[in-house]
């Protein structure tokens, strides 16, 4: 699995002009599943986004996690992170997961998040979604789950 968090200051996503998730301060995450990931994966994904040091302490340095500092996390399914981009023009996503593996997974990270006593907000998974993000910084980070 893969992860692209935006530390923000507000992120929303709507779905036919209605707004489905939004939280305020926190991490944007856009998550990708590839084909051989797993509930394992997910986990570890969940922990990492956690416990990152990205949020700015009482002298403004990166040096807080997700937990300590309350914020909540926006999680949006993103298949294009799986995507391959080397050849021709045209993006690949063979590496990507099918949507009947990649939901149940991006539900399990969801949930993981959860059990650490995170907010969470969502996306509509497979539906075409309009995201808002106010990137704080800018911070972004890539992770894999390992």
């Amino acid at each position: 699995m893969r992860a692209l968090l935006q530390r923000v200051s507000h992120a929303a996503v709507r779905v036919d002009e209605r707004v489905v998730g939004s939280i305020d301060r926190g991490w944007a995450i856009l998550v990708g599943v590839g084909r051989q990931d797993s509930p394992a994966a997910a986990e570890r994904l969940a922990q990492r986004v956690a416990h990152l040091r990205a949020f700015p302490d009482a002298q403004n340095r990166m040096n807080l996690s997700l937990l300590q500092t309350g914020g909540a996390a926006l999680v949006v399914s993103q298949f294009t992170l799986y995507s391959d981009t080397s050849h021709g023009r045209r993006p690949s996503f063979v590496d990507a997961a099918a949507g009947e593996v990649a939901e149940p997974l991006v539900t399990h990270f969801v949930d993981a998040l959860r059990a650490l006593g995170i907010e969470v907000a969502t996306g509509e998974f497979g539906a075409h979604m309009v995201v808002e993000i106010v990137n704080d910084g800018p911070v972004t980070f890539l992770l894999n789950q390992d």
